[in-house]
């Protein structure tokens, strides 16, 4: 019978005709590319609060889930915060499923075609990355660009930790970052301009603006002349670069779907981007030194989600070469061999929870997941301070900050809240079950790092909501399970501080 083609069968056509040598490498990754996928799927079955499981059982050496239609799905017991991949296969009544795009076929769920679709291009774009991978320097990276293009798999918990539609084989080694290219950047001449902070020079033509595009913008959604600009290294969101020359990091507009949204930059995060970074600097100092803020330079937009870009500093601005410091991404602290050690586990635990809850009680919360959290390290790898990246998805609450004596900035729309939930799920969320649930790599050494950091924290209520109650984690199935459904879905995840199920 014939098989229709499939998202793993055509980027293998197109590497067969654009980089043959990587054919065979693709098609030996592919089956761990699938168990990668599939952990991740599988996490969001047994975790998420998906409309259709009606109740979950766990029993000795596995977990099974029944379904609201009566049938029966079985796999093995969930570790919510285990980063490696584990899972096989899922058996959904008599049948087993090794392919989560098949597997979410099967289960028949509404919008269940699109995911589908979205996992098959993850699995495949994942065995891609695998294969891709050029030969490592045995030296360590010396920048932070250098250090997240090291990052292969993509989002350690979602499914579609590396699905790139829209993207061809040969884009995907041309911009990935873990394909370690250089891309040429293009600049757009714009006359009318939204301008916020201070535009380089480099990037004006007299009066006219120029805005820094993504060479897969020019080839898919500009009608705009686009002229030659800067040659730049892509970072983990893809569409932020760190200029190959030194200097800033620009982000750009890349439209495509990554992981869960399209993304753009909107006019409310121009608008705001001057004064929430001074607000950012501000709140930094104090943290006595602990975190530092990459500044937002300058933010144009020209009225349209495709022409609109953002220049901040680099992340290595705040490491003292002398001292031989680097600045390192979390989300690849596992490339350092260093989170292997509990002690410094619990120690960098110590730090992020210190900065962390500090700024949560005094009205900020960051979204500090291993992307935009970077830490600095001593030259024997000692977690010294804390980077933070990108603040457009921060939130700010007016009620603590006047606790506190600190006047809230010009801001208003959805950065500002006072709902407890929303501002402990914003950092709960991203930095204990993201960012350091990822680094440790599964739940009891979780356990093992907040207890020891917890002794050394002051006892406020959000650090004991966050000793003693579910933690929350984006339901980020749910999310794509459900289009209509405006902002983020949350699951509550076992708290390894509570549980002993790990």
């Amino acid at each position: 019978m014939h098989r229709p083609a499939t998202a793993e069968s055509e980027l293998a056509a197109e590497l067969d005709a654009v980089r043959p040598g990587l054919s065979a490498p693709y098609a030996a990754a592919l089956p761990g590319a699938r168990a990668a996928v599939l952990t991740r799927l599988w996490r969001a079955l047994a975790h998420e609060p998906l409309p259709w499981i009606a109740h979950r059982e766990p029993e000795p050496g596995g977990l099974t889930l029944r379904l609201a239609d009566g049938r029966r799905l079985h796999g093995p017991p969930s570790d919510p915060y285990a980063t490696a991949p584990y899972v096989t296969g899922v058996r959904l009544d008599e049948t087993s499923y090794a392919h989560p795009a098949r597997l979410v076929s099967a289960l028949g769920v509404p919008h269940g075609p699109a995911l589908a679709a979205e996992l098959d291009h993850s699995v495949a774009s994942l065995a891609l990355s695998r294969a891709g991978q050029p030969r490592v320097d045995p030296k360590s990276p010396t920048t932070s660009w250098e250090w997240e293009q090291r990052v292969v798999d993509g989002h350690p918990f979602h499914p579609n930790c590396r699905s790139r539609p829209g993207f061809s084989a040969a884009e995907q080694l041309a911009y990935g970052p873990e394909h370690r290219p250089v891309v040429r950047l293009g600049l757009v001449a714009v006359e009318e301009c939204l301008v916020r902070g201070e535009w380089p020079k480099w990037l004006r033509d007299g009066e006219r603006v120029l805005i820094p595009v993504h060479p897969w913008q020019t080839a898919h959604v500009l009608d705009a002349p686009v002229e030659d600009g800067p040659a730049a290294h892509p970072l983990m969101s893809l569409r932020t670069l760190a200029l190959r020359d030194g200097g800033p990091d620009v982000k750009t507009a890349l439209s495509a779907r990554l992981t869960s949204s399209v993304r753009d930059i909107s006019v409310y995060s121009i608008e705001t981007s001057a004064t929430v970074s001074e607000f950012a600097e501000a709140f930094a100092a104090r943290t006595d030194g602990l975190l530092h803020i990459t500044r937002t330079l300058g933010a144009a937009t020209a009225g349209r989600p495709e022409l609109a870009a953002v220049v901040r500093e680099s992340p290595d601005t705040y490491a003292d070469a002398e001292a031989a410091e680097r600045v390192v991404p979390v989300a690849s602290l596992t490339g350092t061999g260093l989170p292997g050690s509990p002690a410094w586990l619990a120690e960098f635990t110590r730090l992020t929870l210190t900065v962390g809850l500090r700024l949560l009680d005094l009205g900020v919360a960051l979204e500090a997941h291993g992307q935009n959290l970077l830490v600095v390290l001593s030259a024997t790898g000692a977690p010294l301070r804390l980077v933070y990246r990108d603040l457009a998805d921060i939130r700010v609450s007016p009620a603590r900050l006047a606790r506190h004596g600190v006047p809230l900035p010009d801001l208003g729309g959805r950065l500002v809240t006072d709902d407890e939930t929303t501002l402990r799920r914003k950092l709960f969320g991203s930095l204990v079950a993201g960012a350091l649930a990822a680094t440790a790599g599964s739940g009891p050494a979780l356990r093992e790092a907040l207890a020891a950091a917890a002794r050394d924290l002051p006892r406020t209520p959000d650090l004991t909501a966050l000793l003693e109650e579910p933690l929350p984690a984006k339901a980020l199935t749910l999310m794509r399970l459900s289009p209509d459904r405006p902002g983020d879905s949350w699951a509550q995840l076992p708290n390894p501080l509570v549980t002993r199920a790990f």
